[in-house]
């Protein structure tokens, strides 16, 4: 089993900005909503997490070391980090949504994020088919890996939404992943 964990809620969360690549701690909400994931998410075997503050301290609830794996990073937001999404141009979020190849100045494509999180849940088949694994990580990267599941192109992600401290679940079957649970919420 292959749990997806999005990470707990962090003050940029709240306000609605962008937080890409930086390096953000949980707020008082993000740390309650973390505790929660420890009982909604049993029997875990192995943790592994973007290197991100905020996906650091959401894996310390279920209590193993975790493996850092950059791949896991949120796609990078480049001069729009930080901005509030209300305040990126209406015209250049309509590029970035239909175009997998775009990225702003110093971002990131939909599309070679992409590559990066299917090379890492590759690289997961086999031990997730035995043993329960738990990948906390960010929005884009969780919404990547339920298209990665589904068997559909990237772009799908921008037609999704996860929320803080939700889990996605994915079966690792002889015939290939299937999606068991998308942005479930504790509680």
């Amino acid at each position: 089993m292959l749990s997806l964990v999005r990470h707990a809620r962090t003050e940029a969360n709240a306000g609605g900005r962008l937080q890409g690549r930086l390096d953000l701690p949980l707020d008082d909400v993000g740390r309650q909503q973390a505790a929660a994931l420890a009982g909604f998410v049993p029997g875990v075997d192995r943790v592994i997490c973007s290197p991100a503050l905020r996906a650091r301290q959401t894996a310390e609830v279920f209590g193993l070391e975790p493996t850092i794996d950059e791949r896991w990073q949120e796609i990078a937001y480049g001069e729009f980090e930080g901005t509030k999404i209300s305040d990126v141009p209406a015209e250049l979020w309509l590029r970035w949504i239909s175009d997998p190849d775009f990225a702003p100045a110093g971002g990131e494509t939909l599309r070679a994020m992409g590559e990066r999180v299917f090379a890492a849940l590759d690289d997961l088949v086999t031990e997730a088919r035995d043993r329960h694994v738990v990948v906390v990580s960010h929005a884009t990267p969780v919404k990547v890996a339920m298209a990665w599941a589904l068997g559909v192109h990237v772009d799908i992600t921008w037609r999704c939404w996860v929320d803080q401290a939700s889990v996605t679940r994915i079966a690792m079957r002889d015939r290939g992943p299937a999606l068991l649970a998308f942005n479930a919420l504790p509680g």
